[in-house]
């Protein structure tokens, strides 16, 4: 019998298979489970590579830098969190390949320049985090990702000179955020998500608790800020590239949120938490100082890299 599937509609049921992929592994504070359908403008980008013929482009922006604070992570540089959470994204490349032969590619658009300032974190050990990125994409021969920071786009400017540039071009102003964020219930949670971070991550604060929240509650507009200058700007370097994030993002919104590795909540990453190897052989993330009550420190080519449950 002859195939009914006409060539309109491959691309939409080839962007659905291939969509249904990365469902499993969404994130998103909804609690209803959606089909692929309820994401029109992921199917409708990824459509557009399937009528062409060519590799779908995928950019997560992400993988900044190691939290601040010693009580949640083993170091500022990549480890077995990261290296776990650049694998899977690697296979879930090899998996489209299954299902559409030209496959995918994922850029890793590491933002830790662009708001290191608000969040404490010296532009050096920034540096050093996206190289370490780098050199564990090629040592592990994940050939489908790659790495792309400010460095990429104004070369060897002063970190502050970049984020001035980013800022002015791209960030929305502080007036249209807060109206913003007081009329939408996504926005106040990505609020409220990161004054949480800002607060647990500073870890020399002298003063009172309410004062620390309320400096974190105003650094917290600044890093929305830059980080949607830094989503426009990566949209103006990747204009076709199927948008992902690595904060929960409701169904069918702009940017599909993609859960890295099993964690306690939507918003734990690998850069703000250790790698815990159950006794089961599974993996899961938690602040460092919970994960040395349940098991030992690993170490890895010379320093720390996860913990395994004693």
């Amino acid at each position: 019998m002859p195939s009914t599937t006409t060539p309109d509609t491959l691309p939409t049921s080839t962007g659905a298979a291939i969509l249904n992929l990365l469902l499993p592994h969404h994130r998103t504070t909804d609690r209803s489970h959606a089909p692929a359908e309820a994401f029109p403008r992921q199917l409708g980008r990824i459509a557009d590579f399937v009528r062409a013929g060519a590799p779908i482009a995928f950019t997560l922006p992400g993988f900044p830098c190691k939290s601040p604070n010693p009580a949640k992570v083993l170091g500022h540089l990549p480890d077995m969190g990261e290296r776990l959470s650049l694998t899977f994204l690697n296979t879930l490349c090899t998996e489209i390949e299954r299902v559409y032969p030209p496959g995918a590619r994922m850029v890793i658009c590491s933002d830790g320049h662009v708001f290191g300032d608000l969040i404490g974190v010296p532009d050096g050990h920034i540096d050093a985090y996206a190289d370490e990125l780098r050199l564990l994409i090629s040592d592990l021969g994940l050939e489908r990702l790659s790495v792309f920071d400010l460095r990429d786009v104004l070369g060897d400017l002063p970190h502050d000179a970049k984020r001035v540039h980013v800022h002015e071009r791209y960030a929305p102003t502080l007036d249209a955020l807060r109206t913003e964020i007081r009329a939408d219930d996504n926005a106040l949670a990505l609020y409220r998500g990161i004054t949480r971070f800002l607060v647990e991550d500073t870890a020399d604060h002298r003063g009172t608790r309410s004062a620390l929240q309320r400096a974190c509650r105003q650094r917290a507009y600044g890093v929305i800020q830059r980080s949607r200058a830094w989503g426009d700007l990566v949209a103006d370097h990747h204009p076709h590239a199927v948008r992902l994030s690595i904060h929960p993002q409701p169904v069918g919104a702009p940017k599909f949120g993609i859960r890295l590795l099993d964690a306690p909540d939507a918003w734990t990453t690998p850069w703000h938490s250790a790698a815990l190897r159950r006794e089961d052989g599974t993996w899961t993330l938690m602040p460092r100082d919970r994960a040395t009550r349940w098991g030992r420190v690993i170490e890895r080519d010379g320093r720390p890299s996860h913990f395994e449950q004693a």
